[in-house]
């Protein structure tokens, strides 16, 4: 009954596989957002100004940035807590999946938030005269919430891996 029960649990991790699908989907969304907002910056760019241009290029960069925050999600996710990818040997793995694990995992989403929540904070500031002053505090406030919360993560993490190793150096 046990053994039946720690299968069945061990199982479960594959209900996590419509998620990562659905992340595809919706980076699929990306894609076409992207898509969008380069044609209108290709069509229009003899009519906007370089601030407009500006902006519109910082969107392209932000969808870039969520759409590789997506990848690390799916990819490092799945790896992580799904099942092994079959890719050595492959030309095209990515270096990091290598020594991937929930906390690199953790470190890298949290810096790919900050330098999403960065291109958003340049975008509140090039576009400042538009935008109500609480606003661009209430970004900025976010921002640095974000830092905080990477740096907690990142030194939790140290810590973890710290103990890790002098636990396996004494003798059992």
């Amino acid at each position: 009954m046990q053994k039946t029960l720690e299968n069945f649990i061990f199982w479960s991790r594959w209900l996590q596989a419509p998620l990562y699908l659905g992340l595809i989907v919706a980076q699929g969304v990306y894609v076409y957002q992207f898509m969008h907002e380069l044609v209108h910056l290709v069509t229009k760019a003899g009519e906007l100004n370089e601030t407009e241009v500006m902006l519109i290029v910082l969107g392209l960069i932000d969808v870039v940035m969520i759409a590789n925050l997506l990848i690390m999600v799916i990819i490092g996710g799945y790896e992580t807590f799904v099942s092994k990818l079959d890719l050595e040997g492959h030309p095209d793995q990515p270096e990091w999946l290598s020594h991937v694990n929930a906390g690199v995992l953790k470190v890298k989403l949290a810096v790919a938030l900050i330098s999403i929540s960065s291109i958003h904070l340049l975008r509140a500031f090039i576009n400042a005269p538009q935008l109500e002053d609480r606003v661009v505090i209430i970004q900025i406030s976010i921002h640095l919430a974000f830092l905080i919360s990477a740096l907690a993560i990142a030194w939790t993490d140290k810590i973890m891996m710290q103990t890790l190793a002098i636990s396996h150096k004494l003798p059992h």
